[in-house]
């Protein structure tokens, strides 16, 4: 790893170097991977179906994203954690058929979905994206890949499920809320992935590093 991707920054995390990405992911380089959480694929044509109106096109902007990310690490897996579908109601034809061209062109990638919440009521992703889809973690080295966050018994965890943003205040009543990734002294917390996922169920506990996304860069926060 001589040059980093734009806007990435290079931490120590159990004692192995991880990249976070402005793209709201995860690398690791000595594990040729690539750690996302929360991609909600579906989420816009789930609100869509109950007449909701919101933009479209959120999932192949993702994908056009989570591209540029697989391209700037040469990565060979892609691992996600949790919450790749939104929802059974999310689950279109026009979704799938986005999402099958992006894996058309990624067809040596292995992916694997370590199911999450969301997955259990939407289902898994259909064969033929193969998608390798497992209850277990996953792990490499010290880490242990998970959806909720929990403390592990051994490892280090990589988690999601939380969201986690956090408030930067700037002079007079000026701030900003920004994604951001959260390494404690276990268990650290991505961002969510998607684009169109809000945020706000973390809650910063002593001793967090906080690191948000702001500009397309990755910003150390005290």
């Amino acid at each position: 790893m001589s040059v980093l991707p734009a806007g990435a920054l290079a931490v120590e995390v159990a004692s192995e170097t991880v990249v976070l990405l402005p793209e709201r992911a995860l690398w690791i380089p000595a594990h040729d991977a690539v750690v996302v959480a929360d991609l909600h694929w579906g989420k816009a044509a789930t609100f869509r179906a109950s007449r909701v109106p919101v933009p479209m096109g959120t999932t192949a902007s993702d994908l056009t994203r989570l591209s540029r990310v697989l391209s700037d690490t040469g990565a060979s897996q892609l691992i996600i954690l949790g919450d790749l579908l939104h929802a059974r109601a999310g689950r279109h034809e026009e979704t799938f058929a986005t999402i099958a061209a992006w894996r058309a062109r990624h067809a040596s990638l292995q992916v694997t979905l370590v199911r999450g919440n969301h997955d259990r009521h939407a289902g898994d992703p259909p064969a033929s994206l193969d998608i390798d889809c497992q209850d277990d973690p996953w792990r490499a080295g010290p880490f242990v890949g998970v959806h909720e966050p929990a403390l592990p018994e051994s490892g280090y965890v990589l988690a999601g499920h939380l969201h986690p943003n956090v408030t930067v205040h700037g002079r007079g009543r000026s701030h900003v809320r920004l994604p951001a990734f959260v390494f404690g002294a276990t268990i650290g917390i991505l961002p969510a992935f998607s684009a169109f996922t809000g945020g706000g169920m973390y809650a910063r506990q002593a001793g967090d590093a906080l690191y948000g996304i702001a500009g397309g860069e990755v910003i150390a926060l005290r």
